[in-house]
């Protein structure tokens, strides 16, 4: 797959580390660093989508939209208090 050029914009110690490693051989480039760090972490994003989406099926499935919109506002507010539960 061809490659896109971007700009990105990383702290000024990560980069310097980037570029001691390639100048060290350790990498072949910036580029090629930065691809590769992208790669692990989308197959890691990708295993954990994985694993949330096998203990939901072994809970009783996807969550509610009451029970997301309790999840999305306990992640946003670093609040706990107990989820919404679902009556039959």
């Amino acid at each position: 797959m061809r490659a896109k050029k971007i700009t990105v914009a990383l702290p000024g110690n990560q980069l310097e580390e980037v570029r001691s490693l390639v100048k060290s051989g350790q990498s072949a480039g910036v580029s090629e660093f930065v691809s590769h760090a992208l790669a692990i972490a989308l197959a890691d994003a990708a295993g954990w989508r994985e694993m949330l989406d096998q203990a939901l099926q072994e809970t009783g499935g996807p969550l509610s939209q009451q029970e997301r919109e309790w999840a999305d506002a306990m992640l946003s507010q670093n609040n706990c208090t107990s989820p919404p539960r679902e009556t039959s």
